[in-house]
């Protein structure tokens, strides 16, 4: 009784691991907090690695309105847009801008998400966490002519959370987008 036993584990151990394995994507399934790995990424996709002039760090930003983003963010901040992929509904999906050297990333995930500017409506503690001028969740961004970003961001909408502060570490302003999502804006450094 003890070999059927431990032949029935040893099957049921197989059949386990075979059904954690991804079809062939070289992507990942968990099963409780183990996941597999079931290939090697392919040579097409080591050739879709990011290039080597992209940033290390991207923040991946979400939006109720992703396409209304794209544009706001445009007019108020100057961002560039270079990405812009949608579903069948009109919905982004995936969305890229450019802000000097660096690179964001903006989609709309699910009809559930809701922006911080909504959640702080029905939350107290988000409400509370909010009160203060900080960045909280944010983003850090150089430009180069802050009087001008400041007031373009200003015109457009943007809540400004703090005028232009001057020392250190530098001038810098706060704003909040349009769906309440905290930006830190720095003049560079130019010496």
């Amino acid at each position: 009784m003890g070999t059927s036993a431990t032949r029935k584990t040893a099957v049921s151990r197989k059949r386990q691991a075979a059904a954690t394995k991804a079809p062939s994507t070289g992507k990942r399934r968990a099963t409780g907090r183990t996941a597999a790995i079931t290939r090697k990424p392919s040579a097409a996709a080591k050739d879709a690695r990011p290039a080597a002039n992209r940033p290390s760090v991207i923040p991946m930003i979400s939006y109720e309105d992703g396409i209304a983003a794209l544009e706001w963010l445009r007019i108020a901040f100057g961002f560039r847009e270079t990405v812009r992929l949608t579903t069948p509904d009109g919905k982004l999906s995936h969305g890229e801008m450019e802000a000097g050297d660096g690179l964001i990333m903006l989609a709309s995930p699910t009809p559930e998400y809701r922006s911080p500017k909504h959640h702080r409506e029905v939350c107290e503690q988000a409400r509370k966490w909010s009160t203060v001028p900080w960045i909280i969740d944010g983003v850090l961004v150089h430009v180069d002519d802050l009087d001008g970003h400041f007031a373009r961001a200003k015109a457009a909408g943007a809540m400004i959370l703090s005028d232009i502060d001057e020392g250190l570490p530098g001038r810098r302003y706060r704003a909040e987008d349009f769906e309440g999502h905290r930006w830190f804006f720095f003049e560079k450094d130019h010496a």
